[in-house]
């Protein structure tokens, strides 16, 4: 049996794309307004998140195992997964008490984020979707992760497209795995 890589998933940029023009909702997605916890104020509106359906069906026939990477957390399963036909997946965690720091404040200059994937990941292969992605992370992953990983920025005006998707599948099916 062969252990298939794992497919880190920001939504807000890849699954939401926020940056798009405001006053045209992209093209596929739907609007969604949405009260996560940290969005709970009264005078808060709820949060606008534009979702494509077809991005459920998308991700779940790419060849990896399918995990959230957001600081949406473990809420994920609750707000954007049944919009988008997916099963309740794994989160990686984080400490959310701790405000994530400014890149010159992390190691390497390096996405608050990048430190956990490498810490969660335990030197099995990844490819992680995100927004804010360059090449400082890229240089930290390849030196403290012991296993293949690719860093795929996805642009918040668009979201995922499919050449992000074909890339993804690419980058899977060009892994030696092993087997066990």
């Amino acid at each position: 049996m062969t252990r298939r890589p794992l497919l880190l998933i920001d939504v807000d940029g890849p699954l939401n794309p926020y940056a798009a023009n405001p006053n045209r909702r992209p093209d596929g997605y739907h609007t969604h307004r949405m009260r996560p916890s940290g969005w709970q104020q009264p005078w808060q509106k709820p949060l606008r998140v534009w979702l494509n359906p077809g991005h459920g069906p998308a991700l779940t026939a790419l060849p990896f195992d399918l995990v959230w990477c957001t600081t949406w957390a473990a809420e994920a399963n609750e707000w954007i997964a049944p919009h988008l036909g997916l099963p309740p997946l794994p989160v990686v965690e984080w400490d959310t008490e701790q405000a994530p720091g400014p890149r010159r404040d992390q190691p390497g200059g390096t996405f608050w984020k990048t430190q956990h994937v490498v810490t969660w990941a335990q030197g099995r292969p990844f490819a992680w979707i995100d927004d804010d992605i360059d090449d400082r992370d890229r240089a930290y992953v390849a030196e403290h992760h012991d296993g293949p990983a690719l860093l795929h920025l996805v642009s918040p005006r668009l979201g995922l497209l499919e050449p992000d998707f074909t890339a993804l599948t690419e980058w899977a099916d060009g892994l030696a795995l092993p087997t066990g």
